[in-house]
């Protein structure tokens, strides 16, 4: 997976410099370049790791997660009632464990750059931010740390004789079909990759993919989830999660972390 962002980094690239060369302006913004619409309420559909996320699975149960020597510590010291009492509950509801954790999320924009995901489980809030803002080197750690997002189009299908150096002004633009969301999320507190105690340390980075598709009759997206953590992970964890939308928020249920 990691080969192919280079090439998806190269499209992407490609595909504004074409625009620029189009339209001879500024390339528009995020929310209105959006190849694929993820907003409205979805609901979690487990069709694996059911044992893992349905059920606080037993202490020491790590299977389909290489944990390093030091992380199966922490995860055979875990102790659910200090977590609680420490106020540290909502360490299983961290960026790299909330998209697993069933339940419902709502996407909105909350502005022409940013991205705004609810849970109901765990009532968490990401903000997933288009551009290239630098994270201050004192930001405080958070549970959902940054998140930086961009979209992946795919390469658009442009005839020959309608290269931008040679089609006429009024010729139409052609818009590529599909498309994904990337985001990438750093300054994270530390946290559980499931909520027995696995643990993610704050050196962890987040990569995630967002496609939409149609299924049955249904829209979906799914959300491929690729985490790496040098002190924790002998390598990147790696999970699937999908998501049905639904026609409202009726059976929107906020609950707090537990």
């Amino acid at each position: 997976m990691r080969r192919a962002v280079p090439t998806l980094m190269f499209v992407v690239l490609g595909l504004v410099a074409l625009e620029a060369q189009r339209g001879g302006g500024p390339p528009p913004a995020p929310r209105a370049a959006a190849p694929i619409d993820l907003t409205g309420y979805w609901v979690s559909i487990v069709t694996q790791d059911w044992r893992w996320r349905m059920v606080t699975p037993r202490k020491g149960d790590y299977q389909g997660i290489q944990v390093t020597p030091e992380a199966a510590k922490v995860g055979d010291a875990w102790d659910p009632d200090k977590d609680e009492a420490a106020g540290e509950q909502c360490k299983s509801y961290g960026a790299p464990a909330l998209m697993m954790v069933p339940g419902r999320i709502h996407i909105t924009w909350q502005d022409d750059t940013t991205l705004k995901v609810d849970t109901d489980a765990g009532t968490q809030t990401r903000l997933l931010r288009f551009g290239n803002a630098q994270t201050p080197a004192d930001s405080p750690r958070t549970f959902q740390g940054v998140s930086q997002a961009q979209w992946l189009m795919p390469r658009p299908n442009v005839p020959l004789q309608l290269r931008p150096a040679d089609r006429a002004a009024d010729t139409p633009a052609v818009r590529p079909a599909g498309g994904s969301l990337q985001v990438v999320t750093r300054n994270l507190r530390a946290g559980y990759l499931r909520k027995n105690g696995v643990p993610y340390s704050e050196n962890a980075v987040m990569t995630e993919y967002f496609d939409r598709h149609s299924a049955y009759g249904t829209e979906w997206f799914t959300v491929t989830t690729l985490v790496e953590d040098p002190t924790y992970l002998t390598q990147p964890f790696i999970t699937s999660t999908h998501f049905k939308k639904e026609a409202d928020g009726s059976k929107w249920s906020p609950s707090p972390c537990e």
